[in-house]
């Protein structure tokens, strides 16, 4: 059976706090879902506003392959005619958008309180307002807001609502769980009620995942007749967010068989729920279902050696088929079968045996390193050199001779800023470079950054995405050491470094310079292998 994908990412999603697209950001976002394979890609919500009919006039005008794009849009106001309505009548005119999602009430408690108007003029908006649009050319969809709970409170009014927006002229009825409070057996039973009662009608479903459970609700609906599933990529939304296509899609695609996503799309989730969660400028979810850097990712060393005898042992599905990759993070708790694993799939040493007493070494160098508080599970290209330095000896690209950072004191408007100056030698040369930077660890990578292009052009292609610090040992309090973690890119793909100390400043520079040293020996495919593929930092 066909599910219909509707994404509402750049709507719904964009309701999310912290959360707001530029119209550059919404057209990286609608090329990404079309070249994903999404049905619908709901662009925004139109108000009479000149501004923002003008923005979604202009991804309206976005060339599609595939991906038909919709704009959501309320009912007519009580007591007025549709052509009085600011928004609906210029959402009539507008010749670019062929596909109008309009939300109306289904729950009476909402028709008295927040609309206060009578049940029969709420009906007569929502058919009116249909109909209304469908004159104009429009195909309509109705979004039933809080559907389930008005069904809850009174069926026979709800299924009237849906009668009014099905008999004139919607072609999908989409019921919401807007409140996100609904546990997936009422979904599942009261989508068959409504299934029964409007045989004619092709069903959607739209859930909010306020208790966690938006993803098994939308799977109830579709068991139960929907054909189409709304929701956002990474669950973007308000509150806690909506249903997750990046779950949703391989459930529904893989393990019920459904017809959603080619195969080709499916294998481009990984990638592009990486994107768009980058346009919006919030750090991905590693923990993710399917499309997670954790998601197959195997730490404990009895696990990695199944997995490495027969992948279905820990694995749940084939990885690859989501456009994802196995990694085994390597830490205390690995042994030697994972090591070996990771360096020669990497090609760092192919013919390296078990008993080799540089695994020993490496294994221990690691353990000794965990228990200062150095994590490479999330540090993948830190890990990679440590490897690297051990199987074939140090060759570091530049040393450093020294840092120092002085912070000035802002007058007036001018607030405070960092000033860093590091001394580095490559070779028999030395570079002594100062940068001004917003806080002292922008400074200092300024500083290195200038530093290096003197004899490394390349090392100005590479910019920091993330950094994020995490205190050791609280009890100790101005003592306790520290670990930075810095996400580095240079457009094309992303790694991971870490550094520790007692000083949050010298934990930076070790984060810091690993992240440059590795991106320069980046001309070591192996290396790059090791880094960004078997420990699972994946390509952007």
């Amino acid at each position: 059976m066909k599910v219909e994908i509707y994404d509402t990412t750049l709507r719904d999603g964009a309701q999310g706090a912290g959360i707001a697209f530029t119209t550059e950001d919404k057209l990286k976002v609608i090329r990404a879902l079309d070249e994903l394979g999404a049905d619908y890609i709901e662009a925004g919500y139109y108000t009479a506003s000149a501004a923002d009919s003008a923005q979604l006039r202009r991804t309206a005008a976005v060339p599609l392959k595939r991906a038909a794009l919709t704009v959501f849009c309320g009912t007519r106001h009580p007591s007025i005619e549709c052509k009085d309505d600011p928004a609906l009548s210029a959402l009539a005119a507008e010749e670019t958008m062929k596909t109008v999602c309009i939300f109306g009430k289904s729950w009476l408690y909402h028709v008295d309180v927040v609309l206060r108007t009578t049940p029969g003029e709420n009906l007569a908006m929502i058919s009116d307002t249909v109909r209304y649009l469908r004159a104009a050319g429009k195909r309509v969809f109705y979004d039933a807001e809080h559907f389930f709970d008005g069904y809850r409170d009174d069926p026979e009014y709800a299924l009237k609502t849906l009668r009014a927006a099905h008999s004139a002229g919607a072609e999908r009825i989409v019921l919401c769980d807007t409140n996100g409070a609904m546990l997936p057996d009422c979904i599942r039973q009261v989508t068959a009620e409504v299934k029964k009662h409007l045989p004619g009608a092709v069903l959607g479903i739209h859930c909010h995942n306020d208790i966690g459970m938006a993803a098994a609700s939308s799977i109830a609906a579709v068991m139960a007749g929907a054909e189409q599933v709304q929701g956002t990529i990474c669950g973007f939304g308000e509150r806690c967010g909506n249903a997750n296509l990046n779950t949703l899609i391989p459930l529904l695609r893989v393990k019920l068989g459904y017809d959603c996503l080619s195969d080709e799309g499916l294998r481009l989730l990984t990638r592009k729920a990486r994107e768009i969660c980058e346009v919006a400028n919030r750090p991905f979810n590693e923990n993710e279902p399917f499309v997670g850097g954790y998601a197959f990712a195997h730490k404990a060393g009895m696990h990695i050696d199944a997995v490495l005898k027969s992948p279905p042992s820990f694995e749940h599905m084939d990885p690859e088929l989501v456009g994802n990759v196995r990694s085994m993070p390597l830490s205390a708790l690995s042994g030697r079968s994972a090591l070996l694993a990771a360096i020669r799939s990497a090609g760092l040493d192919t013919d390296i045996e078990r008993d080799n007493p540089k695994l020993r070494e490496a294994l221990n160098l690691l353990r000794s390193r965990e228990a200062r508080g150095v994590s490479y599970e999330d540090a993948g290209a830190s890990l990679a050199l440590v490897l690297r330095d051990i199987l074939h000896g140090s060759r570091r690209h530049f040393e450093l001779v020294k840092y120092h950072i002085n912070i000035t004191e802002g007058h007036g408007d001018d607030e405070n800023v960092a000033i860093a100056t590091v001394k580095i030698r490559v070779g028999d040369e030395c570079a002594l470079t100062a940068a001004e930077g917003n806080g002292p660890v922008n400074a200092l990578d300024l500083a290195l950054r200038l530093a290096l292009t003197r004899f490394y052009p390349e090392a100005g292609e590479a910019r920091l995405t993330d950094y994020r610090v995490r205190v050791l040992d609280s009890t100790q309090t101005t003592a306790s050491q520290v670990r930075v973690v810095i996400e580095s890119t240079d457009g094309e793909s992303v790694w991971r470094t870490v550094g520790v100390s007692a000083d949050i400043i010298d934990a930076s520079w070790q984060a810091l310079s690993d992240a440059y040293e590795y991106m320069l020996s980046r001309r070591d495919d192996s290396l790059v292998s090791i880094g960004e593929n078997i420990l699972g930092q994946l390509n952007g």
